[in-house]
């Protein structure tokens, strides 16, 4: 009897302890939407946020994070990753040799390109970039036209070093207004120091601050359902660095962009701007729609394989009787849904898929692809609108416009790149 009460207290403390391993495992999984301290933040050669926690890896400004060396395989042959210390994507327009990813670790740093361990490395810091310390806050790239040559300004608390990239000269500065930054990088031409989970917009050569700093890190460069309750809802989807989901403009000039599980309208009267929750206005929808568009004054809201249609106009959005319904019972297309529009004046849906863009005759019944064109920019687009000004191709944090759908078909040049953030919602930062 005695043994059989030994042998139950043994399993009993050892599926607790596997319970308590299992659980702590899982609470060193980062989140986006947590609040995280970075380690360190960069962009890859293809504009892509990595963002790194510990030996996780966050990619992009949502979805789920993976372990570092899923991507960066080599460096466990050389050392057990448990964290980044600092990171930064090497680009410079003048030079013939760029784009190499490097990354420091204690008094190591690790060079890659394409996502490849590059020969001889890691090697020890101070062969590499004479004269910086080992075991870094972070470090960003600056090129020529931001910093007067091309330069990497490396932080270790209170001090910055700006190196020079062709003479290895090293300067040392005291940027006194920001405070100290555990990660760095820059995006869209701007300079972000991040200091917990706050971040604050800063001049590489100055270390200057202007505006209202710091910013809560997921209001701007994060996709989550909750955000803080500090947060300025307007501001936070009129300012945000992640890209829309959809956007559509109704016959009266009202527009709707939809990012997450969030959405903001403009009213084409007074030129305000408002901000909700999909879930709020949009019940029946939740969060995260695939592509929007406008057709005899009802939005028509494509989430998944299924279309809701909602009569807009009155005090709030009505859903119409018997949506949801099937995609392709409503449009003839099957799979996933980019982004959709219909030009003013016309009952032809365009509807895009990849690098293709498929057009469905509204008034005919059954609805069918009665025409398909390829898109030779673009591989693939996240929203799309038809306006007054022509077609607005939205990719990422940048739109262009089209003068019709036959130019964005066979056009084989971009033209005039715009903001999304500035030149479509008016953000002054």
């Amino acid at each position: 009897m005695k043994l059989l009460t030994h042998v139950l207290c043994l399993c009993l403390a050892l599926a607790l302890a596997c319970a308590d391993s299992h659980d702590t495992h899982a609470s060193d999984i980062p989140d986006h939407c947590h609040g995280l301290e970075m380690d360190a933040v960069a962009v890859d050669e293809d504009g892509v946020p990595y963002f790194f926690k510990g030996d996780h890896l966050l990619k992009g400004f949502h979805g789920k994070p993976e372990l570092f060396n899923e991507t960066f395989a080599e460096l466990d042959d050389h050392h057990h990753l448990s964290h980044v210390d600092a990171a930064f994507l090497m680009h410079y327009e003048e030079s013939h040799d760029h784009d190499h990813m490097f990354f420091f670790l204690d008094e190591k740093v690790y060079s890659y390109q394409k996502h490849k361990l590059e020969d001889g490395y890691p090697k020890n810091i101070a062969e590499v970039f004479p004269g910086i310390p080992d075991h870094l806050d972070a470090a960003i790239g600056c090129p020529k036209a931001d910093c007067g040559e091309d330069s990497v300004i490396f932080f270790k608390e209170h001090e910055i070093y700006h190196y020079n990239v062709k003479t290895k000269a090293v300067e040392e500065k005291e940027f006194k207004t920001m405070p100290n930054c555990t990660a760095a990088f820059r995006f869209l031409g701007h300079y972000y120091c991040f200091h917990g989970h706050m971040f604050s917009k800063f001049d590489p050569k100055t270390g200057d601050v202007h505006g209202k700093y710091p910013k809560e890190v997921r209001d701007y460069f994060m996709k989550c359902a909750n955000y803080s309750s500090h947060s300025d809802d307007v501001e936070r989807e009129q300012c945000s660095r992640v890209h829309l989901d959809a956007i559509t403009s109704d016959h009266d000039g009202n527009m709707y962009a939809f990012r997450g599980h969030y959405f903001i309208s403009r009213d084409a009267v007074n030129n305000t701007l408002k901000a909700d929750s999909i879930e709020n206005v949009f019940k029946e929808l939740h969060s995260e729609v695939d592509a929007v568009f406008t057709y005899e004054d009802q939005l028509h809201m494509i989430k998944d394989d299924h279309l809701f249609v909602y009569k807009v106009g009155g005090e709030h959005p009505v859903l119409m009787e018997g949506y949801p319904k099937s995609v392709k019972e409503e449009l003839g297309v099957e799979g996933h849904i980019d982004a959709a529009f219909i030009c003013e004046d016309h009952h032809i849906a365009h509807i895009v898929k990849g690098d293709h863009v498929y057009d469905v005759e509204m008034k005919a019944s059954p609805r069918v692809i009665n025409k398909e064109l390829p898109i030779a920019l673009f591989k693939t687009i996240d929203a799309a609108k038809c306006d007054k000004e022509g077609i607005k191709v939205i990719v990422g944090n940048h739109y262009y416009i089209f003068e019709s759908l036959m130019v964005l078909a066979t056009g084989r040049a971009l033209p005039e790149q715009h903001r999304v953030s500035q030149d479509l919602f008016g953000c002054d930062h």
